[in-house]
């Protein structure tokens, strides 16, 4: 499979195996502080692995983990990578009033620029969370300064999901001003009149399908489509040996699954893919469609 010259988006969201959603009914943040941290070793490893393929990407950056491992953050800097931000302790944003949510953002972009001494642009909610009922989180983002958001997921799902939006990079315009879109990757196919999303940006859909058949995704996205993907997972998704956590069926088969095989089919994307940072991606979109939305998006904002 020849490369498309199409650059893909490489992003990590930093958190611990301790910070996920599907465990937040185990584990109390609380307890954090008194659990065996591995972010920081984890994220070195991928520092490690992207250096080996000459690759930039963007670390959305826990607050929380930030705080904690500031050296960590100037090491990702210093290697040439993108710091964005993933908010201050992890929490969906439904769970948040506006207020909250508005003081999360702000004090986790503060504390990774004051730390990295560069201006963060980017934002990725926890469990992408933006969803139809949270569409507000928006203004705040743009009145806080971010230029882009990486939330959105076109996707039904238990946790999160916004199916029908635009899925590839977009503008939404919004009372408050306009903010950059970089939604998460899905194959979309026809069938029996309706279209269909499959996601494949990575995470657990990385652990879950075959690397090649994510390969084939993003290849198509870039062949097909003309567009950019983004691929995204976690520094504990490369570790296999983590602490085990109490839960529910459904959640440890998503966390578990597969941590061993993580690393290798990274390294297959790697080698057929192109992938910069969410950045340069986004400057390399000159021309990228508006979207209008509003504070409650019943209708689909965007039809294939």
């Amino acid at each position: 499979m020849a490369a498309p010259a199409i650059q893909n988006a490489l992003t990590v969201d930093v958190e611990d195996y301790f910070h996920v959603s599907a465990f937040e009914n185990s584990i109390s943040p609380a307890s954090w502080d008194e659990r065996e941290t591995r972010v920081e070793a984890n994220t070195r490893r991928i520092l490690e692995l992207f250096a080996a393929y000459g690759l930039k990407g963007t670390f959305f950056v826990l607050g929380w983990v930030a705080r904690r491992h500031p050296t960590l953050v100037r090491e990702i800097c210093a290697a040439g990578h993108e710091v964005a931000c993933h908010g201050m302790g992890h929490q969906r944003i439904h769970t948040q009033t506006p207020d909250q949510f508005r003081q999360d953002v702000t004090e986790a972009k503060a504390l990774l620029e004051d730390i990295a001494g560069v201006p963060v642009m980017g934002y990725r909610a926890p469990s992408y969370s933006i969803t139809r009922r949270t569409v507000w989180a928006l203004d705040i983002l743009i009145e806080s300064g971010f230029t882009y958001d990486s939330s959105l997921f076109p996707i039904i799902h238990d946790l999160y999901g916004f199916p029908g939006t635009c899925p590839h990079p977009h503008q939404i315009a919004r009372d408050s001003g306009n903010i950059l879109e970089f939604p998460l990757s899905t194959l979309r196919f026809r069938l029996f009149g309706r279209t269909l999303a499959v996601p494949v940006a990575g995470g657990g859909y990385l652990r879950l399908f075959p690397g090649r058949f994510i390969a084939f995704a993003l290849s198509r996205i870039n062949t097909r489509e003309k567009q950019p993907g983004v691929l995204y997972f976690h520094p504990w998704e490369l570790d296999p040996g983590q602490p085990r956590i109490p839960g529910g069926l459904k959640s440890r088969f998503r966390h578990y699954l597969n941590l061993d095989k993580t690393e290798g089919r990274l390294r297959g994307l790697f080698e057929i893919l192109q992938f910069a940072p969410m950045k340069t991606v986004l400057e390399n979109c000159p021309h990228l469609p508006l979207v209008l939305m509003g504070d409650k998006p019943d209708a689909i904002p965007y039809r294939s």
